[in-house]
């Protein structure tokens, strides 16, 4: 029997309530959405996954609609966690004062306090992540994933002597020794550090959108970042990588190659997959390449100037089904154009996304070209993409400026 003390902290607490609703931005390909549950104790409040999805023409009001054996099934699934809900409050109420979500959820879920993982979930993650490679997801994105689970595997093992360590243990101090780790032990470039524990915040993220957690361990943490250099070419390198001899046959073909990229602005995976059918010659007799990004599936269309039309005629005819440039293996260009850049006196490494900053910046938007009609031809979806590349070049500052003062002097006269 409950003493007079469990009574009333029972029925001064609130009765918890339990909400559904779907998951629709992960909707699959057969119409169905994972099914998240709301829980509310008091002021208190958490959320987490019902572990099963619902079509949504089935969804209606929080429930499945209707009267099929589908829709039966779901809704008792659904009354079931409801009823699970209300027993373990109950149970809680009787032995504890104050009972919030949070309480209920960790009971409900059959995980003790800190039972529930950080590396097992992020493994989880990054499985469903390969499944949708090749539909909304790409392959090098997935192994950045999988390169940022193994240095924090690496990191919790040496340092906390563990194989996985709970969400519950998670707070700023972890992050700051996990950049300590990244930065000292593994020697990493504030680049890198800065991929890899955004990896890791988009986990965590995913683990607070789910109800596993409900505050961000790491807020107010941000990592080092790497002093940014221009990616664009300037003129005067541009003009070294177009006039300096070369030392041999191949690099030839991959310098056309990069000043191809460079004039047009198209990324190393659009410039594979470019056939005679993106080539289009206008009624003022303009050639055009009219295509859609292979990232984002936008269309982009691009004008071409004279250098990257003589490139494409120069390798017309060479590769099969109609693709018109002779393309090599993206980490084999990267490490070409290095050598080619000690070639031609350039002091830096040349990288080949660096030809698409070039053209955002030194061919078009340098050049007066306004940032709208550079969005469109670079294929973004959002202007604010562009307004990365739009880094203003002291050559453009000193043209503006005498523009500028040209057109005050024609107008305005000092009187002596």
């Amino acid at each position: 029997m409950l003493t007079f003390r469990q009574l009333s902290a029972f029925f001064s607490n609130p009765f918890p309530r339990v909400l559904f609703y779907l998951k629709k931005n992960e909707m699959k390909e057969d119409g169905k959405c994972p099914v998240m549950a709301r829980l509310t104790v008091g002021k208190s409040e958490t959320k987490f996954s019902a572990k099963m999805t619902v079509p949504v023409t089935l969804w209606a009001s929080g429930r499945a609609a209707g009267k099929s054996q589908a829709a039966s099934e779901i809704n008792q699934q659904l009354d079931e966690i409801r009823a699970s809900a209300l027993s373990h409050y109950r149970e809680l109420s009787a032995t504890k004062d104050k009972v919030t979500a949070e309480d209920v959820k960790v009971v409900l879920l059959g995980m003790a306090y800190g039972q529930e993982t950080l590396l097992a979930y992020f493994r989880t993650q990054n499985e469903n992540f390969e499944n949708h490679v090749g539909i909304n997801r790409k392959e090098g994105s997935a192994k950045t994933y999988w390169n940022a689970f193994n240095h924090l595997k690496k990191f919790v093992n040496e340092n906390y002597k563990l194989s996985d360590i709970p969400f519950t243990a998670l707070d700023r101090s972890f992050i700051e020794k996990y950049d300590l780790h990244l930065r000292v032990e593994c020697g990493l470039a504030p680049g890198t550090i800065v991929i890899l524990v955004t990896r890791l915040g988009t986990i965590i993220n995913n683990a607070m959108t789910e109800g596993i957690i409900t505050a961000d361990p790491f807020a107010g943490y941000e990592p080092e970042r790497p002093e940014r250099k221009p990616k664009y070419l300037t003129r005067k390198e541009l003009n070294k990588l177009m006039t300096t001899p070369l030392t041999c046959s191949k690099h030839y073909l991959i310098r056309d190659l990069f000043l191809f990229a460079c004039y047009t602005g198209i990324p190393y995976g659009d410039m594979c997959k470019l056939t005679d059918e993106d080539i289009s010659v206008a009624e003022d007799n303009v050639v055009w390449i009219k295509s859609s990004r292979g990232k984002t599936g936008v269309d982009y269309e691009i004008p071409l100037l004279d250098l990257p039309l003589q490139i494409l005629q120069r390798y017309q005819g060479i590769e099969p089904d109609g693709r018109l440039l002779p393309m090599y293996d993206n980490g084999e260009l990267n490490v070409q154009l290095k050598r080619i850049a000690a070639t031609c006196g350039i002091k830096r490494n040349l990288t080949w996304h660096q030809g698409r900053h070039t053209y955002a910046t030194e061919i078009t938007l340098s050049q007066g070209v306004p940032i709208e009609t550079v969005s469109r031809m670079l294929g973004h979806t959002n202007i604010s993409t562009t307004q990365i590349y739009a880094k203003v070049t002291d050559d453009k500052v000193d043209r503006e400026m005498k523009s500028l003062e040209k057109r005050i002097n024609e107008r305005f006269k000092f009187a002596i």
